[in-house]
């Protein structure tokens, strides 16, 4: 009976991990940060976080409201299951409760989302010509250079940018082969390649700009975006998403472009607003971004389309 007993428990601990294993860590850290301002809820007001049930997590998502987007509220009541399912519980997520409230407060505050804004070809080239501008070594300014271009030019994730080592690329006589190893979209490491072409213009190019950074930093394995020391002594510890952030905003205040509105996504939606004006169909530009649905990539070809196809060109005044 002991050794059954010991066998269920190892089996129950096994499951966990597995449970865990399934999501990132990147994804597990934002469930435990959104949990722990349910579980200050919770606990100023007297009340179980954990187990919980539905009529709390209600009060919660009302009390959210006041201060947070839709989209806020919707990625906090998925952690709060998830935290559920991880420790054992359950909790009822599509309980009338919660799903009414929702959609009133959806009415109430409307669902319009303002993202962040992409930074389109015109902006690119400010950012690239106010680099080459600066009193700094060449070795930042290739670094600087190459993360916006490949960021840019391949639609990246500011997670899946910094995490390419030298090992995932290969350089053809088209341009660059680049191996994403894992995304978020891509929970299970299966991959993908994306290829970015050589441009005609070699000082806009990622390619080209990419091999010079190699060249001049020596760079032969590991990440191949890293921090400088003090003295811009070239460490081998990896960028952080955040410093891509930072940077992208440094770049833009130097070139006179106000940067509150735009962020590490800025590159991402930027390729792909700008394939869309450039009359790249949704599946050419999902290819290379990655996107599993087609509904974001059909928000930036209408975005990117607005003038365009705008039915007051007809009109004639």
């Amino acid at each position: 009976m002991n050794e059954l007993t010991t066998d269920l428990k190892m089996l129950h601990e096994a499951t966990l991990n597995n449970l865990k294993s399934s999501k990132a860590n990147n994804t597990l850290r934002a469930y435990k940060s959104d949990f722990k301002d349910f579980g200050a809820f919770c606990f100023k007001h007297g009340l179980n976080s954990l187990p919980s049930e539905p009529k709390i997590v209600s009060l919660y998502l009302t009390h959210l409201s006041k201060k947070s987007k839709i989209s806020t509220l919707r990625r906090r009541l998925v952690s709060i299951s998830m935290v559920h399912k991880l420790k054992g519980h359950y909790l009822d997520t599509k309980h009338p409760i919660i799903v009414e409230n929702l959609m009133g407060i959806k009415r109430v505050k409307g669902s319009i989302q303002k993202g962040k804004k992409p930074i389109l070809i015109n902006h690119l080239k400010l950012i690239i010509n106010v680099i080459d501008k600066q009193k700094i070594d060449d070795v930042k300014k290739f670094r600087d250079k190459s993360i916006i271009l490949v960021g840019f030019g391949g639609g990246f994730r500011r997670t899946e940018l910094i995490s390419i080592d030298y090992e995932d690329l290969e350089f053809v006589t088209e341009g660059l082969k680049i191996t994403i190893r894992r995304s978020k979209t891509d929970q299970f490491g299966e991959g993908m390649i994306k290829g970015l072409p050589y441009f005609t213009n070699e000082n806009y190019c990622p390619v080209v700009n990419l091999k010079k950074w190699l060249e001049i930093s020596k760079i032969k394995s590991g990440p191949i975006f890293r921090r400088f020391s003090k003295g811009l002594s070239l460490t081998e510890k990896r960028l952080t998403d955040q410093s891509v952030v930072l940077l992208i905003k440094e770049y833009l205040n130097l070139a006179g472009i106000e940067n509150k509105n735009f962020a590490g996504h800025s590159l991402r939606s930027g390729f792909a607003t700008a394939a869309a004006e450039s009359g790249a169909d949704e599946r050419s530009i999902m290819a290379m971004t990655g996107h599993k649905t087609t509904q974001m990539v059909r928000r930036y070809i209408r975005e990117a389309n607005i003038f365009k196809n705008n039915a007051l060109n007809k009109i004639k005044i």
